[in-house]
């Protein structure tokens, strides 16, 4: 019994009587003096655009002695590097498109006025439109120490805390008794505010 042959069929798209492998390009070595068959590209500059062919030996001495940023000063240095932090594309505090945010341009609608200057700066206007309550006598106590008025903010009292114990810390003041006392006061009032706000 005759063997059949097993046709194996070529590849969609490569043409017959083409071989599968593209024969490859032969190039000489470009470094001086060499004559050597170059199989291996190497960068001429910084553009990254223009190559030269070398061979493996050379292109190894290429690699060795290459420097990307030779030429450029410390500040060019520099300023690539952080161009390369965002990837060569320039970029924007988040929420605004160059210097304007992105709420003022005219083509957002806003007919909530969740935007308009009034209204929004970023803190609770609930708390700020609250009608006023009169504060327990622990509290106004806190507030004279603390040296604030109703209404605040938690940011705002935080921001009020952390001043008044840069000024009263016993460390500035070389472990004086008086301003160890005024930060025990401070301590106590932030507290007892922190808890009225909380509740």
């Amino acid at each position: 019994m005759k063997a059949r042959s097993k046709h194996i069929p070529e590849p969609f798209g490569r043409p017959a009587g083409r071989s599968a492998k593209p024969e490859p390009v032969a190039h000489a070595c470009e470094w001086p003096g060499c004559t050597a068959d170059a199989e291996h590209k190497a960068p001429r500059d910084r553009t990254l655009r223009d190559y030269m062919w070398l061979c493996l030996d050379h292109v190894r001495d290429y690699n060795k002695s290459w420097n990307y940023y030779q030429g450029m000063s410390d500040r060019e240095v520099e300023d690539e590097i952080r161009r390369d932090t965002c990837w060569q594309r320039p970029s924007w505090k988040l929420g605004t498109l160059g210097a304007r945010p992105a709420w003022k341009d005219p083509r957002v609608k806003d007919p909530f006025k969740v935007f308009n200057e009034e209204g929004f700066d970023g803190r609770h206007n609930a708390r700020r439109d609250a009608p006023a309550r009169r504060p327990e006598p622990a509290e106004e106590r806190a507030l004279r120490t603390m040296d604030m008025d109703l209404p605040f903010t938690k940011d705002e009292l935080k921001a009020r805390y952390k001043a008044l114990v840069k000024i009263h810390h016993p460390d500035v003041n070389r472990g004086e008794k008086a301003a160890e006392e005024r930060l025990k006061d401070i301590n106590e009032a932030y507290k007892t505010l922190l808890n009225a706000l909380n509740a």
